[in-house]
């Protein structure tokens, strides 16, 4: 089968302490591990035309570089920025730089939690935002993502 090199490319980002998933909390956080996860996004980014790209990191500088390079080599973003989410004017700096689709993710009910996490740094600047059904929600997320690329 002939690969599609024209496809348009997704960078899925990962917060910190993702990398425990299915090791840490799962009574809140589920079973399914990070690399779980990846699997099932590119699978399902194959099956819609699109190239999956993951990137994990603990550390927000990190992060924030990785978005920097967004531009020119991606078509969308989604972001799981996990305790990032709530504290970093930075990730939310780099991703309003950028002129594409964005999707803020997140494997639980980010208002069924602490009053802390109901705030969210980047929520008003994302194009959507998915929240509440575990790693279900990364494969939602992506084929949102399909049909506003495709529009």
């Amino acid at each position: 089968m002939e690969k599609n090199t024209n496809r348009k490319k997704i960078l899925v980002i990962h917060g910190p302490n993702l990398n425990l998933l299915g090791k840490r909390e799962p009574d809140i956080y589920g079973h399914q591990t990070l690399d779980g996860i990846n699997t099932k996004l590119k699978a399902r980014g194959e099956e819609l035309d699109l190239s999956v790209e993951t990137f994990q990191s603990n550390h927000e500088g990190d992060i924030v570089e990785k978005i920097q390079q967004a531009p020119g080599s991606f078509h969308g973003v989604l972001i799981n920025p996990a305790a990032f989410t709530h504290t970093s004017i930075a990730i939310r700096d780099a991703l309003s730089m950028l002129n594409m689709p964005l999707i803020e993710i997140h494997l639980t009910n980010i208002y069924k939690r602490e009053t802390f996490r109901h705030v969210s740094m980047i929520s008003d600047i994302v194009t959507g935002r998915i929240s509440g059904f575990g790693h279900h929600g990364y494969l939602l997320a992506l084929e949102g993502l399909a049909q506003m690329l495709s529009s």
